[in-house]
């Protein structure tokens, strides 16, 4: 029996590695009105990564009443939606280390804010800590024709962009250095 006792921390390790990546996860959707979303996409040679809840439409007026202006927003539904970046980053010209921020948004009628705080795990922005704010830019929103009934955000050239209803709102990224 004692032969078999070293390959314990081996299968207890390799349990723990195969583990993560479900713990990073959100959770499973089934149950949930708004499914969940994935994207990933490469801009100048860095790996991002957004995974939000996807809420719906569903007739409702949006911008200024379900999402109010001026205050935090989560970004989606559920969870605080996460974004990845693989290496050091430039938003809007301003340097962001690589790793998973929550990205919370404050919406504006005329001026989005972007918000990368650094508890990357939490629900909705209900606890959402100014002082944990790794970095904050503005962008601006655009009316987009195409209505988008459930929430997602897209990656292409250099921009990443929520959309949904019939507005869009991206910012810019680029490798840092």
């Amino acid at each position: 029996m004692h032969k078999y006792r070293a390959m314990i921390p081996l299968t207890l390790m390799a349990l723990l590695v195969t583990a993560l990546p479900a713990l990073a996860q959100r959770e499973d959707d089934a149950d949930r009105a708004s499914k969940n979303g994935k994207v990933e996409g490469m801009i100048d040679g860095v790996t991002v990564t957004l995974e939000y809840g996807r809420p719906k439409v569903k007739g409702r007026t949006i911008w200024g009443d379900l999402v109010p202006y001026g205050k935090v927003w989560r970004t989606g539904a559920d969870e605080a939606t996460t974004i990845t970046f693989s290496a050091d980053v430039e938003i809007s010209g301003k340097v962001l280390a690589a790793g998973t921020y929550a990205l919370f948004t404050e919406p504006g009628e005329n001026e989005w804010t972007f918000i990368f705080n650094k508890v990357a795990k939490q629900w909705g922005s209900f606890r959402h800590d100014v002082g944990q704010d790794a970095l904050r830019v503005t962008a601006t929103p655009k009316t987009v024709g195409e209505h988008v009934e459930e929430m997602e955000f897209v990656i292409v050239d250099g921009w990443v962009a929520l959309q949904w209803e019939r507005l869009a709102v991206p910012f810019e990224v680029k490798k840092a250095g």
